[in-house]
């Protein structure tokens, strides 16, 4: 018996101890306070909705963890100015992650498909390049898609020419480039604003505040923002240059490059199909998939991914080295095919979105303290506009782990507002519409730290 009893006592305690160290189970944003909120077109007070954001629930066994999730983001959601008539709603989803990832040694690899290929820390679904829209050579017109003709096989079918979701629905994208597709918010790629880009290709942040769910910050190693449906993290866009976490702190490039055609007659890899558009004004170089091809990497240029969009190497999260994908963006920071994952998968891939747990697991509970970020001051990206008249924004960089508290003073000391930056979300804001003319100041409240920002207001 009391073998037994030790033997239960020392699995209990290996299960602690995964727990503690593994960024499936440790890396999702948990909330239970936090209500999602959504913009409509021409409006810009938030509407709330009645559904939790983030991740509600993580449990975890010796071999998976489960992530309970409205698939609702922090950030507020929307406008979608191409008309799309849905709105981010309550996905009730469970994601089921593997512990440990098992690489694909079959030499085949599994394709990305569309809809969900992989989910974020705050349990957005996480999509590839693909909208559902082919060209259709027996018409000579696109197909699939709202209000579309059928693709020979049914929407959504892998045809010879496939539109890339990027450029096709930019216009219908959010601040945060995530649209819904029947209610499943979703990105098809990096989960950061347009507005911070550094050749801003929409002008939707200009009306809506821009937020999403991290900063990039090309000084520091890019958070875990996801997990892929093979089980491997996604990461944001900058890495180590070397895969052993030396060399300083590089943007990751995709080795996808777009061919050198004018016409599609042929695949990258000499396959001969059906003839799709030729290359133009109305579908350019880059509107489909394959558009471009890949250039495999050589040992001088370690920044470069693998034909899946990652590379195995040393990560913060994991110090022993891990096969991991990036959310590729080009030098203006604008989104680089393949995004995020694919066109193929590194791993072993199965559908990780599930309806129930059917194995015994233990709650990972979330912290009461939040993580202990150092943000100091030269890690704030930004107070908006200063000097300030109506509103004034705060504005952090790199990923937020936990709530901030944020309150404004005068310069006598005395408190005039309060505001909370949520886990998740990059914005808020204060309004100073009514406030006299003068010098403030900005405390914000982290777990660890507190930092104090000056602030002018004009009338």
């Amino acid at each position: 018996m009391k073998k037994i009893i030790l033997l239960q006592l020392f699995s209990a305690a290996n299960l602690i101890a995964i727990a503690q160290t593994n960024p499936a189970i440790t890396s999702w944003l948990q909330n239970n306070t936090i209500m999602g909120r959504h913009y409509v077109t021409g409006n810009m007070t938030p509407i709330q909705d009645n559904v939790l954001a983030n991740v509600q629930i993580v449990q975890y066994s010796a071999n998976f963890a489960y992530a309970t999730t409205n698939g609702i983001p922090a950030y507020i959601s929307g406008p979608f100015r191409d008309g799309n008539p849905s709105q981010a709603t309550d996905q009730n989803a469970i994601f089921k992650i593997p512990l440990t990832p098992v690489a694909n040694t079959s030499g085949t690899f599994t394709a990305t498909s569309g809809g969900n290929i992989g989910v974020f820390i705050n349990g957005v679904a996480m999509f590839d390049y693909r909208d559902g829209v082919a060209w259709n050579t027996t018409t000579g017109a696109l197909c699939g898609g709202p209000g579309n003709p059928q693709c020979p096989g049914g929407m959504g079918t892998t045809q010879a020419w496939n539109r890339d979701a990027i450029p096709a629905e930019m216009g219908g994208f959010d601040c945060a480039k995530a649209h819904p597709a029947i209610g499943n918010y979703h990105h098809h790629q990096n989960p950061s604003a347009f507005s911070l880009d550094i050749n801003v290709l929409s002008d939707v942040c200009d009306s809506f505040p821009s937020d999403g769910l991290y900063v990039i910050n090309s000084s520091q190693h890019s958070p875990l923002i996801g997990f892929a449906y093979d089980g491997y993290p996604v990461y944001g866009a900058y890495g180590y240059l070397n895969v052993d976490g030396t060399g300083g702190i590089t943007r990751m490039n995709s080795s996808y490059q777009l061919r050198n055609i004018t016409v599609r007659t042929h695949h990258a890899d000499g396959t001969d199909v059906a003839d799709g558009p030729a290359v133009g004004s109305t579908y350019f170089l880059g509107y489909f998939r394959e558009d471009y091809e890949f250039i495999p990497t050589s040992p001088s240029t370690p920044d470069y991914l693998d034909e899946h969009n990652g590379r195995f190497c040393v990560t913060p999260e994991y110090p022993a080295g891990t096969y991991c994908y990036f959310a590729t963006v080009d030098d203006n920071w604008n989104s680089a095919y393949p995004y995020l994952i694919g066109p193929t998968f590194y791993g072993v891939w199965a559908n990780r979105k599930i309806s129930i747990i059917t194995e015994s697991v233990t709650i990972y509970p979330p912290s009461t303290t939040g993580t202990a970020e150092n943000y100091s001051d030269e890690l704030i990206l930004s107070i908006f506009p200063n000097p300030a008249s109506d509103f004034v924004g705060v504005q952090m960089s790199g990923l937020l782990k936990e709530n901030v508290r944020m309150e404004l003073y005068d310069i006598s000391g005395r408190l005039i507002q309060k505001s909370m930056l949520n886990q998740g979300s990059t914005i808020s804001y204060f309004d100073t519409r009514t406030l006299y003319a003068g010098e403030y100041f900005v405390r914000i409240y982290t777990n660890s730290e507190v930092i104090s920002k000056k602030l002018s207001v004009v009338k």
